[in-house]
């Protein structure tokens, strides 16, 4: 409590002293799809300073690249100017401070502005000098639908209703809070299960599966930051994703669900530092652990427009729910944890470093390059033996490389990305069976499952600039298998994210096991006929191989949603 005293006098004393004027604190979520134009006008030379390796970003920086796009409109495509002025819209308040395009629903009651066109519609929007709130409603409908093998011929009925709040204070306290409640319309159990397995982050909703299968989702935050915005401070829940990556990211990804964490960024001019300390929910091979933490950091820096690096660092650790260690913001992780006192004859947490880089060598092109060191352990990095001859399993590589090539084929807004991500055995687990890198069974990291590669090919491209079609090919090899005898391990090929333990003697060969190669189709339609008003069409066609069973499957999924987001 006395700690938590002197933090709020902290803030507080921030708070009063600054000056009063629009900048707005709080983050742009990074599902939203500013950030891959963002990144577009970034290989277009329109931006320079853009590093996407780290998001979200708050709605200020968003602001002030939406201002340098405004000065550059002659270098960008029609379709782009005209998503542009959806943007200048969008983010008017952030850009000049003014909501001359907006329209609040409960502000003037003027029900002609629910199907509007040209302004920013909000349930309730209220700004002055010194404060900005916004008050929002967000709901949809969707129909799901699958045939064939594994999945089995389901279909399933989905609607939820939710409100999002968001502000800023006196130009340094930015807010934020959306929840929603969602419940299955029509379908079955069985039809729940098709659900959770076409969507797995409804593992996070334990009511999902029972309690007349409803579901709920939140984040919320409070995020102070310095004026010139070169230190903030954020407490709360949101997404966060990490790496280089073009179509899936090896350090922190969109795969799993926003965990609650307390986040320090530092930033001087190309340097960009964080420092993350959360809670993430862990089991051991299904049994709830009562504790599990992530602590991370973050190091970017941009040479030049053209050459950009990353440092990335993490440790997972089970039944510890709080450590003074790793809320020390500068420090070395693995070293931190091999010298918390803990006397233990191995360790049971999980330590990851990384090193991603990404260069842009001639306009409308971006290579990427990310290699990832699960449990460092110096003495056996590159191979080797334990005491008892056997060999040494300590440090395990995924690695990746990728390209991004916008206006790709010479068609403008057409976007391209091809990308190789190789995980060798157990890459993610942990030998304790609980310190892996998941949150609710989800990976952080990369979608693949450990002892697997993939190429992906991504295309992405703007019909109009409300009407995106994309398309998604992956090809993956696999291989799992777990061998007990007696109650006794006799071999883990690796392949299992939740099984990190290893047989001794054992050793841990590529692709070696069960193996099941893909070739996984998505195809996803998205349509704003109105403002805010959405139409999502979604089909999955995925082709098993289980070379080890000789057996092969197809299977068929496709999503038809409804969407506002008002």
């Amino acid at each position: 409590m006395k700690y938590f005293t002197i933090f709020c006098s902290i803030v507080l004393f921030l708070f009063i002293m600054v000056s009063s004027i629009y900048s707005q604190v709080e983050l742009v979520p990074p599902s939203h799809p500013v950030y891959d134009y963002i990144k577009r006008m970034q290989l277009l030379g329109v931006i320079e300073d853009y590093n996407s390796s780290s998001i979200p970003l708050s709605r200020e920086q968003i602001a002030s690249y939406i201002k340098i796009i405004n000065k550059n409109q002659k270098k960008i495509s029609g379709t782009d100017r005209k998503i542009l002025k959806d943007l200048n819209v969008e983010f008017e308040y952030d850009i000049n401070g003014k909501t001359k395009d907006a329209s609040g629903l409960f502000n003037s009651m003027d029900f002609e502005d629910i199907f509007s066109n040209k302004k920013q519609k909000y349930l309730y929007e209220y700004t002055d000098s010194n404060a900005a709130f916004f008050f929002d409603g967000t709901s949809f409908l969707s129909q799901r639908n699958s045939k064939e093998d594994s999945l089995g011929k389901h279909s399933i009925t989905l609607g939820e209703i939710g409100i999002r709040i968001r502000g800023t204070l006196y130009n340094s306290v930015g807010f934020y809070l959306r929840m929603s409640n969602g419940q299955k319309l029509a379908g079955d159990q069985g039809d729940v299960d098709f659900a959770i397995a076409t969507n797995p982050k409804f593992k996070a909703n334990t009511k999902f599966r029972s309690e007349n299968n409803n579901f709920d989702t939140y984040e919320g935050y409070i995020r102070y930051r310095t004026k010139e915005d070169w230190l903030s401070l954020m407490v709360g829940k949101e997404a966060l994703y990490t790496g280089f990556g073009y179509v899936d990211k090896l350090f922190l990804s969109s795969n799993t669900v926003p965990f609650s964490y307390i986040k320090l960024d530092l930033k001087y001019k190309s340097l960009h530092y964080y420092f993350l300390y959360g809670t993430i929910k862990g089991d051991s091979l299904g049994r709830d652990l009562r504790s599990k933490t992530i602590t991370s950091h973050r190091l970017n820096l941009n040479f030049s427009k053209a050459f950009r690096i990353g440092f990335f660092e993490s440790i997972v650790a089970s039944d510890r729910p709080f450590d003074f260690t790793f809320l020390n913001p500068f420090s070395f992780l693995r070293s931190a944890d091999y010298n918390a006192g803990e006397n233990q004859p191995k360790n049971n947490n999980n330590a990851m470093m990384g090193f991603d880089m990404e260069v842009v060598p001639a306009k409308k092109l971006s290579f990427q390059a990310s290699v990832l060191i699960d449990d460092l352990n110096f003495g056996h990095l590159f191979g080797g033996t334990y005491d008892d001859g056997s060999p040494a399993l300590d440090n395990k590589f995924a690695w990746q490389i990728g390209g991004l090539w916008t206006d790709a084929f010479w068609i403008p807004n057409l976007t391209g990305a091809l990308e190789y991500t190789r995980l060798n055995p157990f890459v993610y687990t942990h030998q304790s069976n609980k310190s892996e890198y998941t949150n609710w069974t989800l990976p952080l990291g990369h979608d693949l499952p450990p002892n697997s590669d993939e190429i992906a090919l991504k295309l992405s491209y703007d019909l109009t600039h409300r009407l995106n079609l994309s398309l998604l090919y992956q090809k993956q090899r696999s291989a799992n298998g777990i061998i007990i005898r007696y109650d006794t391990l006799i071999m883990n090929y690796g392949g299992n994210i939740e099984r990190g333990d290893w047989a001794k003697g054992q050793d841990a060969i590529f692709l070696d096991g069960d193996r099941i190669n893909r070739d996984i189709v998505t195809a996803q339609l998205t349509w704003q006929p109105i403002r805010q008003y959405f139409l999502e069409i979604k089909y999955v066609y995925e082709f098993q191989d289980l070379i080890y069973m000789s057996r092969k499957l197809k299977d068929h999924y496709g999503w038809l949603t409804l969407r506002v987001d008002y």
